[in-house]
């Protein structure tokens, strides 16, 4: 099972997929999803899912990247149905973005008509310009007292979508205990709101770049050292935090797992 690009798209298909997750990243670190988010995604695609991440580059029209990652997302499932096993039944979708793919996800299912079994967010951010930017205040006060610059929608704007439109029903946010720039704090009483019953929280340890951990080999020579028992237990502390992500969305995804 190896990745292939597709139409714009990094594709990853197990033999026997039970679902299909569109996956998007964080701003900045979302233009190679099969890179940085690589360790992640190929333990849903080990479990079944077949993982379609879109890349995207950040601005300041997200509506406009929105409109962009589902039609290329689109086009690739369209391509994906004519020529592999994903033609051969239904398979349920979701949405699994984090940061700044939460707003997009978000935006998606607000904006657009979409069929989805569920979206997962991890670590929602829906920041304005002046923090999302660092020396952006600084930036528009050299330049122009009164130039003005902001998201479209702007995280105003952005709740009010969400309230009054979103349509995917069933959600599971995740935040992390040492996460200092997660607003999933203030994204969930507005889910709620709009899906009483269906909208689950979890709490895990870590921080806002877990989700990019990636696999590190230890390998032992012939005499295990001390050496090789620190290295062991490094790597037992960095992914504890990771494989608790994966196990719980998995569960989610799949409540027998």
């Amino acid at each position: 099972m190896d990745w292939q690009e597709l139409s714009g798209n990094w594709v990853l298909i197990p033999p026997r997929p039970i679902g299909i997750v569109h996956f998007l990243g964080g701003a900045f670190i979302a233009a190679a999803p099969h890179v940085t988010y690589r360790w992640l995604l190929e333990q849903l695609g080990n479990q079944g899912y077949a993982v379609i991440a879109t890349p995207f580059i950040s601005s300041f029209d997200h509506v406009a990247i929105a409109r962009e990652v589902l039609n290329r997302f689109e086009t690739t499932l369209d391509r994906l149905k004519a020529t592999t096993v994903l033609s051969k039944r239904y398979l349920p979708i979701y949405g699994i973005g984090h940061s700044m793919g939460c707003k997009l996800h978000l935006l998606i299912g607000s904006l657009f008509s979409v069929e989805r079994a569920g979206n997962i967010l991890i670590s929602f951010n829906n920041y304005p310009v002046s923090r999302a930017i660092p020396f952006m205040d600084q930036f528009k006060t050299t330049l122009n007292p009164m130039f003005s610059l902001e998201f479209t929608p702007s995280p105003i704007e952005t709740n009010e979508l969400i309230a009054q439109q979103y349509e995917v029903r069933r959600n599971l946010l995740i935040k992390f205990t040492n996460d200092e720039i997660d607003q999933t704090i203030s994204l969930t009483p507005i889910l709620k709101q709009r899906f009483p019953t269906l909208v689950a929280v979890q709490t895990l340890p870590g921080n806002h770049l877990t989700p990019l951990g990636q696999d590190v080999s230890w390998k032992t020579g012939d005499v295990f050292t001390p050496w090789d028992a620190i290295g062991q237990w490094m790597k037992q502390e960095v992914y504890r935090d990771l494989n608790r992500l994966k196990q719980e969305i998995l569960r989610w995804l799949n409540p027998r797992f």
